[in-house]
């Protein structure tokens, strides 16, 4: 039997789709990229906006009428935290929410013999599960390594802690475990989480242990971490990161606001004092570090000069990149009630005046790579002999040679393109990534 699955949202969804194909082909099943292909087609949901919820429902149906015979599967975030709408998603068969995919194998069995449709989303544990580990990421040139699950901070805007529970942390022993057998394949590992920023406060261990336990691996040349509470970066932890020398400087600091009214509103932990200091400590403590970021416009309640406060706050922390996003309503959060909210005519126009500023800020970045000498990860082939791939700090770069592909390439950046930089290999001897 041939099994598919289509995954929304967020890296942590991604590793938790391997994570469940892997099963079913532990199980006799062989897995399809083709939804028409597939005996079971499992849809992992993300749930995180209205407008995610929308795509979630347009990718079942979607599924049921392009094959009208598979055994279809709704799992992930959207289940868990609404299991009353989703079980009025009748073209699923299966309903399931992030606690309980372990038995995937015994629900299709089972409904395949009864043919009587199953919903049973259980109750979050309140330690990190026996949730399986994986070997890799298909055919990606870096796998990732979730190691902690739920959050306990409540953000006004985010319904998140509602799905996925309170936070649960994975031990050293098994990040260093499933460590070693990415590093037999990969060279390049992601440490993921819900809020990854709290690894290990409920084990006593912390961000810190998980990283030198991914990088004392055999095979493991780089890691990197997803994205992190600039609350909970701390000077500590920067500087301990700064003495590991496979730790690529990047550091994905979701600020969502730069003006601290409005942080005060969303409930977030930090102002932007706070978040000033921890950008010049990343500075000081890395040559070349990237800092990138996700900002939200039109949160509910923000002025025009909140705003304005916001727009030049990101301008002076001068980001890499940004993701700009308008604040969407959340049934079930605390903001979906504020009084204030922005129309959507003034969300866009914030949108687009953010992006613009956005865009400025990464050209900016990549004109500041040229004349560095970098490690480029040829990922993809974009061209004849043109590849494609990122750097330590995550600056997106192309460099011309044959056979490069899955190979770590020293090289001088020495241009910009339209949203990358121009590298040269500097020398032939390329790390192979052995993917």
């Amino acid at each position: 039997m041939k099994a598919g699955i289509a995954t929304l949202g967020c890296k942590v969804n991604q590793y938790e789709s391997q994570v469940m194909m892997d099963l079913l082909c532990a199980n006799g099943f062989e897995q399809t990229e083709e939804c028409g292909q597939a005996d079971v087609f499992i849809v992992n949901s993300c749930t995180v906006t209205g407008t995610s919820d929308k795509k979630v429902r347009q990718t079942v149906r979607r599924a049921r009428r392009e094959n009208p015979n598979a055994v279809i599967i709704l799992t992930g975030c959207m289940p868990q935290a609404f299991p009353d709408e989703c079980e009025s998603i009748e073209e699923a068969d299966i309903v399931i929410g992030n606690s309980n995919r372990g038995r995937l194998p015994q629900y299709i069995e089972e409904f395949m013999r009864t043919h009587q449709r199953i919903i049973d989303v259980k109750p979050h544990a309140k330690e990190y599960g026996g949730e399986s580990s994986v070997s890799g990421m298909n055919e990606r040139t870096r796998a990732y390594i979730k190691i902690e699950d739920g959050c306990n901070r409540f953000c006004s805007y985010c319904i998140i802690p509602y799905a996925r529970g309170r936070v649960r942390s994975r031990s050293i022993e098994q990040i260093l475990s499933e460590s070693r057998r990415i590093g037999q394949h990969y060279r390049e590992v992601v440490l993921v989480g819900i809020n990854l920023s709290a690894y290990g406060s409920d084990i006593g261990n912390n961000l810190l242990d998980a990283v030198r336990a991914a990088a004392s691996a055999d095979g493991i040349q780089r890691v990197r971490l997803g994205s992190l509470e600039p609350d909970l970066t701390s000077d500590e932890l920067i500087e301990g990161l700064a003495t590991e020398p496979k730790f690529c400087p990047q550091f994905h600091l979701a600020i969502q606001s730069g003006c601290d009214e409005t942080l005060k509103r969303m409930n977030r932990r930090y102002d932007t004092a706070q978040f000033r200091h921890v950008c010049q400590k990343i500075r000081s403590a890395f040559d070349n570090a990237s800092i990138t970021t996700d900002i939200m416009v039109g949160f509910a309640g923000e002025t025009e000069e909140e705003f304005e406060k916001s727009m030049s706050f990101v301008k002076e922390m001068k980001f890499a990149r940004a993701h700009v996003f308008a604040y969407s309503r959340r049934r079930g959060t605390k903001a979906d009630t504020f009084p204030n909210q922005v129309d959507e005519q003034t969300k866009h126009l914030r949108s687009e005046r953010m992006i613009e500023a956005a865009g400025a800020m990464t050209q900016e970045f990549l004109h500041s790579q040229v004349g560095r000498v970098v490690e480029l990860l040829a990922e993809r082939e974009v061209d004849t002999d043109v590849f494609e791939g990122y750097t330590e700090n995550y600056t997106l770069g192309r460099i011309r040679g044959s056979a490069l592909g899955g190979r770590i390439v020293r090289a001088k950046v020495t241009g910009v393109g339209d949203g990358f930089v121009i590298c040269e290999a500097l020398d032939s001897n390329c790390e192979e990534s052995r993917i």
